[in-house]
């Protein structure tokens, strides 16, 4: 049942009979970019740092005392605050959301700056993740959505607590909010617990939008070295449509087959069964509110480097040039199906896929609507996509080498 709170937040109440657990997901809309790459992240840390009831330690023993599992977690388009509880303890785990959100103290700012500090550089230590870090980079130059780990460490030391909680009260004074409950209690049960807490939160607002569209406008390579590695990795992509748009669902077989299904992708079969070229080899297509990205991936070793670009560029070639064939195209509609299905499997699985696509403005019921999407793609329709948007004139290439 999709309806509305007092404050205008949709909210979405999914009964699965005979489920021990009860799962919220309460997303906010991020509207606006972040003053300085960073402040965001820092907020939705310190979200679980204590309140004006608890302080950390005392939140911390709190959510365990009640096995309540709590996160907040930061997208590049939403905040999002999730927890899973048993059913009889749903009245404890909504009001200690509650008090998360209204009483949130920020008072452990320099401590978490500290350590996200510390964390970054052991995170970017991995050269896929320097790799892709570089990649976002370039694709999102100058944009809210190229605010990646080296950007955060470059503007950390710089960023203050007031720019912090100046941030979370825009965020919580004029964003779209929207929350999904997922769970065995009746709604009756449930309902008047939630108005009680979360239906005393700011209006939701569907205006201010202030963030624009980014734009890829030509190629832009990049190459980095590291004295330190044995492995080169390579990252390609483009920028194409996200959810909702026309394409979307072509998209999305276009990864299943290039390369998100593992063993039998071509990427897989070509640049690893066949020629051996590759440790780890895959694609990957992620949607924002306002663009997609899709991009290629491998590791292989720094002497096979030009030979796995000419096979990316070869395996693009074909799928822009040769239409699939109806089994391809048929083991790739299965495949979605499946993942869909195995996605689905739990009560916050679910809770979190029906406040995402509602905070994103796509509607609770995308999931079922992009699988019927899905299985309407016909091969031309593949053939077109591929052709118009994995083009050799408006891509990024990331490169990190020995």
């Amino acid at each position: 049942m999709v309806s509305k709170l007092d404050n205008n937040i949709e909210y979405i109440y999914k009964t699965n009979p005979n489920t021990p657990r009860m799962a919220v997901c309460l997303n906010f809309l991020i509207n606006k970019a972040e003053v300085k790459p960073g402040v965001y992240s820092l907020m939705a840390r310190l979200l679980l740092q204590g309140t004006k009831t608890f302080n950390s330690e005392q939140l911390a023993n709190e959510f365990e005392k009640y096995a309540i599992d709590f996160s907040s977690e930061l997208f590049p388009n939403y905040l999002r605050l999730k927890f899973v509880c048993l059913n009889e303890d749903f009245a404890k785990a909504i009001e200690l959301m509650n008090d998360v959100i209204v009483n949130s103290t920020f008072e452990e700012f320099e401590k978490e700056k500290i350590k996200l500090k510390g964390e970054i550089p052991a995170e970017l230590d991995s050269p896929r993740a320097m790799a892709m870090d570089s990649y976002f980079n370039e694709m999102f130059e100058n944009h809210y959505y190229g605010n990646t780990m080296t950007k955060i460490l470059e503007n950390i030391d710089s960023i203050t607590k007031d720019e912090v909680v100046d941030a979370y009260n825009y965020v919580l004074n004029n964003s779209k909010k929207v929350i999904a409950i997922v769970g065995a209690l009746e709604k009756d049960e449930v309902l008047p617990l939630v108005e009680k807490t979360i239906g005393k939160l700011p209006n939701s607002s569907e205006e201010g939008f202030q963030i624009e569209k980014p734009i890829l406008d030509r190629t832009k390579e990049v190459t980095t070295t590291r004295s330190d590695l044995n492995q080169a990795h390579i990252v390609k992509g483009w920028q194409v449509p996200t959810c909702g748009e026309k394409e979307y669902a072509a998209l999305v077989l276009l990864n299943i087959m290039l390369g998100a299904c593992g063993l039998s992708s071509r990427l897989f079969l070509e640049l690893r069964d066949k020629k051996g070229l590759a440790y780890v080899v895959r694609s990957s297509y992620e949607t924002y509110k306002l663009t997609g990205n899709f991009m290629i991936y491998i590791a292989t070793e720094p002497k096979n480097i030009e030979v796995s670009l000419k096979g990316f560029d070869e395996e693009i070639r074909k799928i822009r040039t040769i239409k699939v064939s109806e089994k391809e195209l048929s083991d790739a509609k299965n495949n979605m199906a499946g993942k869909c299905a195995f996605l689905e499997e739990t009560n916050i699985q679910q809770a979190c896929a029906f406040a995402k696509y509602g905070v994103l403005g796509f509607g609770f019921d995308f999931t079922e609507r992009m699988k019927e999407l899905v299985q309407k793609v016909t091969a031309d329709e593949v053939l077109e996509c591929a052709k118009k948007y994995f083009t050799d004139d408006k891509y990024v290439l990331s490169i990190i080498k020995p």
